[in-house]
C-alpha cells in the first residue's frame, strides 16, 4: 500500500460513520453503557444507582473504567452517572478547540439532557479542571466538589514527571503521533501507567491491554493534542479564580503521586477556602482506583447530610 494511502487512512478514520458502542463497560462491573445526544454529539456514560446524583469525570486520555471501583459503593445512596468526556474514551471526538469552557459546557449539556438540574461533581486531573470550570461557570448547577488529584494553577511548572512534560512539550504534527500510535505498541502504554499507579503489581496484562485499546480508538490523538494545546486557556481563566470556588470541596491526593506532588493538593487546599484535604497513602495520581476502600469512605461522608 502506498504510504500516503495509509496515512490518509489513519487520519480519515475518524471521519467515518461513528464506531459502535459496547452493551457493558470495559470495567471491573459489566454495568450497561448509554449514549446521549448533547451538542450534536454522542456522549457516553454509565448510570447506576438512585439518589443525589453524583457525576464522574475522568483524567485526560483516560476513560469511564478510572472509576471501576466506585460504581457500586456509591450507588448504595446516590445516583452515579460516569461520564466519558467529548473527544474521550467510547464518546464522540468531534472537530473543535476542546478549550475549558467548551469542556464544562459539554458536562452541563450532559447534565441538561438527563434533566439532572444540581449534582456532586467528582473530577480527577484534567476531570478536576473539567469540574472546577462548571463550579466557576455554573455555580448553580453544582452541589459539591471532590478534586482528586488536581487540576492546579501553573501546572507545567508543578509537574515533575518527565513522561508528562515530554507530552505537553511535543512539537509533532497529529499526524505523526497517530503513525507512532499504531508502530510503538504497548510500551508507552504501560510507561504511563507506572507513572499514574504506585503499586505496581496492580498493572496486570489485563489492565494495561484495556488501557492500550483505549489509546488506539479511532480519534483519540487529535482530541488529545487540543487539550494540551488548550493549557495555557485554563492557567489565565479558571485557575487564577481557584479561590472563588464557593462549593464544599474535598481535595483527595495521593502521597506518591508522580505527576503532581502532594504539596500541590496541599497548596491547593490553602488557596481554596474552607475546602478539606486528605493524603491516601500508597497511591499515585489514581488514589480512586487504587485505595478505592479509602477514597469512597472520604467520599461517602463528604456527600453525606451533615
Amino acid at each position: 500500500m502506498p504510504v500516503l494511502l495509509f496515512l490518509l487512512m489513519l487520519l480519515s478514520g475518524c471521519a467515518t460513520s461513528p464506531p459502535e458502542i459496547p452493551a457493558e463497560a470495559d470495567a471491573f462491573h459489566h454495568l450497561p453503557i448509554h449514549t446521549i445526544q448533547v451538542h450534536g454529539s454522542r456522549l457516553a456514560y454509565l448510570d447506576v444507582g438512585q439518589g443525589p446524583p453524583v457525576i464522574l469525570l475522568h483524567g485526560l486520555g483516560g476513560a469511564m473504567w478510572q472509576w471501576e471501583h466506585q460504581q457500586i459503593p456509591l450507588a448504595t445512596s446516590h445516583r452515579v452517572l460516569t461520564l466519558d468526556l467529548i473527544g474521550s474514551g467510547l464518546s464522540d471526538k468531534p472537530s473543535m478547540e476542546y478549550t475549558p469552557t467548551e469542556m464544562a459546557d459539554s458536562v452541563k449539556g450532559f447534565m441538561d439532557a438527563l434533566h439532572v438540574e444540581r449534582a456532586s461533581l467528582v473530577g480527577q486531573s484534567m476531570g478536576a479542571g473539567v469540574a472546577i470550570g462548571m463550579a466557576l461557570m455554573y455555580p448553580e448547577r453544582v452541589d459539591r466538589l471532590v478534586l482528586i488529584s488536581g487540576f492546579p494553577d501553573h501546572v507545567r511548572e508543578k509537574l515533575p514527571s518527565r513522561i508528562m512534560k515530554d507530552a505537553l512539550d511535543t512539537w509533532a504534527p497529529v499526524w505523526v503521533a497517530q503513525l507512532a500510535n499504531w508502530v510503538v505498541g504497548r510500551g508507552p502504554t504501560q510507561r504511563v501507567l507506572e507513572e499514574v499507579v504506585y503499586d505496581r503489581s496492580l498493572l496486570t496484562p489485563a489492565v494495561i491491554e484495556r488501557s492500550y485499546r483505549n489509546r488506539r480508538r479511532a480519534g483519540m490523538l487529535p482530541p488529545l493534542f487540543a487539550l494540551m494545546r488548550s493549557l495555557p486557556l485554563w492557567e489565565e481563566g479558571f485557575a487564577k479564580r481557584l479561590g472563588a470556588v464557593r462549593q464544599p470541596t474535598l481535595i483527595l491526593w495521593g502521597s506518591e503521586d508522580r505527576v503532581f506532588p502532594a504539596k500541590v493538593g496541599e497548596e491547593m487546599h490553602a488557596i481554596m477556602s474552607g475546602s478539606r484535604f486528605a493524603l491516601i497513602p500508597k497511591t499515585s495520581h489514581l488514589p480512586q482506583w487504587e485505595r478505592p476502600d479509602l477514597v469512597n469512605d472520604l467520599m461517602l461522608a463528604f456527600f453525606r447530610p451533615s
